[in-house]
C-alpha cells in the first residue's frame, strides 16, 4: 500500500508541476489585457481613485458643459471636439478644443483650434487661439486678469489680426488698450499710446509713414 500511495504523489505531483509549467508558459505567450494598437471611442473620462474627474478626451457629441466641483452646469454651446482638464475638486480648468465646418450656406465657421489655463475658481488666464472663419481671423497668445467674481479682462494679446498685422498690446487693470506696437500688413510698424478713453495721446511712426 505504501508503493502505491508514493507512486500515486509522484504522479500527482508530476501532473500538478506539468499544469503549473502549461499555465505560467500560456500567461507568457498570451498578450496582456491592456496592451492594444488601435482604439474607437467617443469620450475617454480620467478620474481619480475616489471618481473625481481629471480629464476628458471627448468627440463633439458627447464634450460635456461647463463642470464645477463635479456638477455639470446647464450644458452649453460648444460646437468642438477636443480634451478638458479638471483640478483636484472636480472643476474645469481648461482644454485643448478644435473644430471647424462649413453651415448651410457654404460659409466656414468655427473653425480653429484653443489651448488654455484657467485661475482656480475663475476664467481663462492664459489662452493659445488660432481661428479662421467667416467672422474672424486672428492668432496668438492672450493674458488675462481673471477674478471669481465673473471679470475677465484682457492684459496681454500677442498675434494676427483680421487685417493681417502683426500685434502687441498691453492693456490696464479695465481691459482698456494703452500700449499698441504694429507691423501692418504692408509692413508699416508703429508704436502708440493712448489714455484711458482709448485716445491716442503719442505714437511713434517711421519719418517716411509720416
Amino acid at each position: 500500500m505504501a508503493g502505491i500511495g508514493q507512486r500515486f504523489l509522484f504522479v500527482y505531483a508530476v501532473g500538478l508541476t506539468c499544469v503549473v509549467i502549461i499555465l505560467l508558459l500560456s500567461a507568457a505567450a498570451a498578450p496582456k489585457a491592456n496592451n492594444f494598437d488601435e482604439i474607437t471611442v467617443h469620450r475617454i473620462n480620467v478620474v481619480e481613485p475616489d471618481g473625481t474627474l481629471r480629464m476628458v478626451i471627448s468627440n463633439h457629441a458627447k464634450l460635456p458643459g461647463v463642470i464645477v466641483r463635479g456638477k455639470e452646469q446647464p450644458p452649453s454651446d460648444r460646437p468642438q471636439a477636443g480634451m478638458l482638464f479638471y483640478n483636484d475638486e472636480g472643476s474645469e480648468n481648461g482644454g485643448l478644443i478644435f473644430g471647424g465646418r462649413r453651415n448651410a450656406q457654404g460659409e466656414i465657421v468655427d473653425s480653429g483650434g484653443s489651448l488654455s489655463f484657467d485661475q482656480y475658481d475663475a476664467n481663462q488666464v492664459v489662452q493659445l487661439a488660432g481661428v479662421d472663419d467667416k467672422e474672424d481671423k486672428f492668432a496668438g497668445i492672450i493674458v488675462n486678469d481673471s477674478a471669481s467674481a465673473g471679470m475677465n479682462h484682457r492684459r496681454i494679446w500677442v498675434g494676427r489680426g483680421d487685417d493681417g498685422a502683426a500685434v502687441i498690446q498691453l492693456m490696464d487693470a479695465k481691459g482698456k488698450k494703452r500700449i499698441s506696437m504694429e507691423v501692418a500688413a504692408d509692413g508699416t510698424p508703429r508704436l502708440v499710446f493712448l489714455d484711458a478713453d482709448g485716445k491716442v495721446v503719442n505714437q511713434l511712426v517711421p519719418a517716411k509713414a509720416r
